[in-house]
């Protein structure tokens, strides 16, 4: 990634070539999950099961968000870390091919977790460190649209590879069960050879800092000095605290959407292949929305988007388990969901990126990903209990209601400078 100020020609390379990253490890990641939930059925598990393995995901990310946060606001060049994170997805990929239990399944799942954490953190920390704040929508809403373009082609290849039949037993059905997890292992590899492209960062940034210090040109791309704010003080910043519930809230409905919709289709008899397809639909209105984001903030606040982001996603996706043997209202009802949903994420990360300091916004993000995977953690594991009595559905409508509070909590949060924050939302 370039580390020229994205306020000059030619710095927005680095955005580009995180995104075709963000395409591939996503893609993989996105062909892996629902794949693993149909390995687990296959090898006897149900939905408590996949709740479990669903949570599992999360684990390794709350012990290690906020510490990589650190690490991403103190390295010079992020290059290394994003090819790291897609290293380690495609060796998690590999693990749960190769895994015939559910103990080698967790494991592998953990660390496919862990491998995205890195990831996201160090992309999300390089358009904090290098987009201008008027451009923060822009940056933030390319990098989600590259991820909600993963969330699109991952299933779909998922459905190509189990194809239309329902069987879901014998030694065929898992060989291309591990087929599909070799392949995501595959794609997810080739987003480090990609990150090569471009100047090393690191280089240019020493070259940056050595004019700044001798009271040379060039101290405007320097990188704000690291001082490390207080992880409450972060947390007591106007507005951080209620994004951050937001941000668990709507990534928390797509993980469980992900991994319950199989169970849901499996029930109906909707083959792997429709469901891939309904997953997709849903990525592809993400992308759109993601797209329009900075022509939408221009029109709305942020913090009306968000609300109705959360509402109108958790009505839509709320539907889904009733109308999803006839495929073409399911269709619709996730493309409105996925529209509003993918409003959510980025707009969560300019807001919390505007309420903190330019030095602690690494440590910032990365707090809002603990709070995501601690939500990963949790929610999966409750949606998996709801699902006991009342089906696979259940852990649907329950992710949604989550939705719904989320939104309600924010009737209890004061603007963020009463009506002075409008600024900050804007």
């Amino acid at each position: 990634m370039s580390t020229q100020p994205p306020s000059q020609p030619g710095s927005r390379l680095w955005l580009w070539v995180l995104m075709a990253a963000a395409v591939l490890t996503q893609t993989s990641l996105n062909l892996a999950r629902p794949v693993v939930s149909y390995k687990l059925l296959a090898l006897g598990g149900d939905a408590a099961v996949i709740g479990v393995v669903t949570a599992v995901y999360a684990v390794l990310p709350v012990v290690a968000a906020l510490w990589l946060g650190r690490v991403s606001d103190r390295i010079a060049s992020l290059k290394g870390m994003v090819a790291l994170g897609s290293v380690m997805l495609a060796v998690a990929a590999v693990g749960l091919a190769l895994a015939q239990d559910f103990l080698l399944i967790g494991i592998s799942m953990a660390l496919l977790g862990m491998g995205h954490l890195v990831f996201t953190i160090a992309g999300q920390s390089a358009i904090g460190r290098y987009a201008p704040l008027n451009q923060m929508d822009s940056g933030f809403g390319w990098f989600t649209a590259a991820f909600s373009l993963g969330q699109l082609l991952g299933p779909l290849l998922a459905g190509v590879l189990l194809g239309t039949g329902t069987e879901g037993v014998g030694p065929d059905w898992l060989g291309a069960i591990n087929l599909a997890l070799l392949l995501a292992a595959g794609i997810a590899l080739a987003g480090a050879p990609v990150m090569l492209i471009g100047a090393h960062p690191g280089a240019a940034r020493r070259r940056f800092r050595r004019k700044n210090d001798d009271g040379g040109a060039g101290g405007g791309a320097v990188r704000p000095p690291v001082v490390k704010e207080p992880v409450l003080q972060i947390l007591r910043r106007p507005g951080v605290a209620w994004n951050m519930l937001a941000s668990m809230a709507l990534l928390s409905v797509i993980d469980i959407l992900v991994a319950f919709l199989p169970l849901v289709g499996e029930e109906l008899g909707v083959a792997p292949f429709w469901v891939g397809v309904l997953l997709a639909v849903r990525a592809c209105a993400s992308i759109i929305s993601r797209v329009l984001l900075p022509w939408l903030v221009q029109r709305w606040s942020r913090i009306q988007l968000l609300v109705a982001s959360l509402l109108g996603s958790g009505i839509a996706i709320a539907v889904t388990p009733f109308v999803l043997e006839p495929f073409w209202p399911a269709a619709v009802a996730l493309f409105v969901g996925g529209f509003l949903l993918g409003l959510g994420q980025p707009l969560t990360m300019t807001l919390i990126s505007h309420a903190v300091r330019p030095e602690s916004r690494g440590a910032a993000l990365a707090l809002r990903l603990l709070g995501n995977r601690v939500g990963q953690v949790v929610l999966p594991l409750a949606a998996g209990l709801v699902a006991a009595p009342l089906g696979p559905g259940g852990a649907i409508w329950f992710s949604c209601a989550v939705l719904g509070a989320a939104a309600a909590a924010r009737l209890t949060v004061r603007s963020e400078a009463g009506n002075g924050g409008r600024p900050s939302e804007r």
